[in-house]
This record gives C-alpha cells, structure tokens and sequence, in this order.
C-alpha cells in the first residue's frame, strides 16, 4: 500500500532542496500517515486505517469518525473507505426510520 491517507487522499509530493547558492536537487515531502484503530460508534466496532496525522485531528475536531466520514467528499476517499461510510449512512438511516 502507497504512502497515501484513506480518507483524505493525501500522498507524496515532489519538490527541491534549495542551497544557501541556489543549488536545487529532488526530494520528496512524505505526509505524517500511520496505521490507527478507531472506534466508530454506529457500527460498534473498530476500524484500522491508515491515515494521516492531520486527518486524525479533524476526526478528533469533529466529534469522531462517524461524524467525519460522512462529511467527506467520496472522490479523495479510498475504496476501504468509501465501503464504510456506505455502512454507516445505511445504519443511520435504518435506525431513523425505526
């Protein structure tokens, strides 16, 4: 699996170290992603994604990872992803209409 966030969909960039004579060779700027478990309320049971460190504050920001999840645009999503917000939008709307 690339160094790339689940939810987010950031990856690795490309860029230059510039020296002090304006010197430019390649380098890589890698995103902060670890693999984490998190907890999603609706469906009662942990989920291990790999994400980035910046996601996980905005999962924290807004209340846990149903909540965020289902304010995210599918297209930067992964397809893990993707499949566990469909679950959870279908339990939420199960428990709804009960």
């Amino acid at each position: 699996m690339a160094r790339r966030c689940e939810l987010t969909g950031k990856g690795v960039m490309s860029g230059h170290n510039v020296s002090h004579a304006n010197n430019k060779t390649k380098r890589k700027f890698r995103p902060n992603v670890s693999e984490v478990s998190l907890i999603s309320d609706k469906l009662d049971r942990t989920v291990r994604l790999k994400i980035s460190k910046h996601a996980l504050r905005s999962i924290d920001h807004n209340g846990g990872l149903d909540a965020y999840i289902i304010k995210l645009k599918d297209d930067l999503m992964s397809v893990r992803a993707r499949r566990l917000k469909r679950e959870i939008v279908r339990l939420g709307a199960k428990k709804a209409a009960a």
